[in-house]
Parts: C-alpha cells; structure tokens; sequence
C-alpha cells in the first residue's frame, strides 16, 4: 500500500524545499550539544507552525536510529481502533518512507489485537507530520504506523506489553510516541492541567496518566498512546523521563483565550 499525505500544504509545507527548511530550523541541534540513546519520546503533532519547535528539541537532542515504532492516535471514527501497516509505504514531499515489515509483523504476532487497516490511517495526522522529520534527520529509516482510537485501560496496556516485548528484541528501535496536551481552554488553565499530566509522565506512571487525565478532564488526545508507550517503558525498566519543552498555541498565536498544550519528553 502507498499512503498518500493527507495534510501536507495544511500541517506542514507541501514544498520540499520550504518542508525541509521549516524542518531544520526547528530540529538544528547546536553543535555542542551530545545526542542521547533514548527508549522512547514523545512529540506533539499539531501544524508545524504551532507546535514545530517542540517536536524539533525533542529530535534535536536524541540519536536517533534507522528503524522506529511511530504510535499515534486515530481522531476520526473510521476504521479499527487499533491500527497497524505491516507494507507498504507512506508519501511526503519530500519522497517516499518505507514500513519496516519485519517488526511490524512481529509487533501483529505480539498483539493480535492489532488489526491491519489502511482506513483508520488514511486521514490521520498525527503520524503523518512525523515522518517529514524523520526523512530529514535519519535518512533511510523505516518505520511501523500504529494509530489507537481505543480508550480503554486494559486494551492500552496489552499494547504497551507488546511493544515491550518487541523492543527487548530489538533494543535498536525508537518508540516515537505523539500527542498533544489540553485542547481548547484559556492559557492559564491549559498550562496547570497541562503539568498535571506532564507529572505523570515524567513519574513514568500509565495508571495515574490515565486516572488524572480523566478525572481532571484533561483532553490530551494521545492519552492511549502515551498510556501503551509508559507500560512498555515501566517492562524495559526505563529509569528517567525529562521535559524537554513545553508550550502552548498562544505562545504563538498571541491568543491565549484558547489554546492547545504541547509536551516534548524523553524516556532513557
């Protein structure tokens, strides 16, 4: 299956050489800084424009590897509510990314409930606005698209459980997780919600990210995600989580009556 890009030109430009400008800026590591082996990371994914600079802090500061688990959120209801593509490739501008269909197929074998679909990714952008990243700072990647529409607890954690399983065989493989924090509120509450969670995720804790983000009406879209990849870390016995960046649409649109939060992490 070719999968063809569903927002460049709205997300992200849909010239190659202003994508990959755009993309430098944001992710133009200084010199001095060391690159570091990471487990897993969290990215947001709305348009670049908005939350660009915190995904690019995060690529700037880890090494990252040739083959890499990209485990997003599907926001539309169509297809299954767990989505995998084990073949195949995914469309930019900037050419053409190839699934890695070794691990995908390991990662179907070690989740049945993984369901091969192209429909629940057709439309979805929050893995989509990743791979245009990746096709400028790791040349030649591969990469496995999960998109998880599922909420619930017992299903995230068989995920998560698998993919911890898949990544001790593979300890080479990046778990690129995507999300983005509080939607729709004024700055100032978004930013204490916000850091409610971001607690959880830096305490590497899926049970109390998910409880607190429901009972303090968090909408961070990438809950599942974020819950799957904080049990598969807790499996690998990952021992830190740091905040690389943290901010919100307004700091951008200058408009902080209603923003959307945005959390770049690591997890060593």
């Amino acid at each position: 299956m070719l999968r063809l890009p569903a927002v460049a030109g709205r997300f992200y430009p849909s010239d190659p050489a202003e994508l990959t400008a755009h993309i430098q800026k944001y992710a133009g590591a200084d010199p001095h800084t060391k690159r570091v082996a990471v487990k897993a990371c969290l990215v947001p994914h709305a348009g670049y424009i908005y939350s660009g600079h915190v995904a690019g802090a995060v690529f700037s500061r880890i090494a990252l590897p040739l083959r890499i688990i990209i485990l997003g959120v599907r926001h539309f209801p169509r297809g299954e509510a767990m989505a995998i593509l084990s073949t195949g490739a995914w469309r930019t501008p900037l050419g053409d990314a190839f699934i890695d269909e070794p691990l995908a197929k390991l990662l179907s074998t070690e989740c049945p409930g993984l369901r091969e679909d192209g429909l629940a990714h057709s439309t979805e952008h929050s893995l989509e606005v990743q791979v245009p990243f990746l096709q400028v700072l790791v040349p030649g990647f591969s990469f496995v698209p999960i998109a998880l529409g599922t909420a619930r607890f017992e299903d995230l954690v068989s995920v998560g459980e698998a993919l911890a399983r898949v990544l001790v065989a593979n300890p080479e493989v990046l778990l690129l997780t995507t999300s983005d924090l509080n939607h729709y509120e004024d700055d100032a509450t978004t930013r204490v919600k916000d850091h409610k969670a971001i607690g959880k995720l830096l305490a590497l804790d899926p049970r109390g990210l998910y409880d607190t983000c429901r009972n303090e009406d968090i909408s961070m879209c990438g809950l599942g995600p974020a819950v799957a990849m904080l049990t598969a870390l807790r499996a690998l016995n990952a021992k830190h989580a740091e905040l690389v960046r943290y901010a919100t649409s307004g700091d951008v649109s200058g408009d902080t009556s209603t923003v959307v939060g945005y959390g770049g992490l690591i997890f060593t």
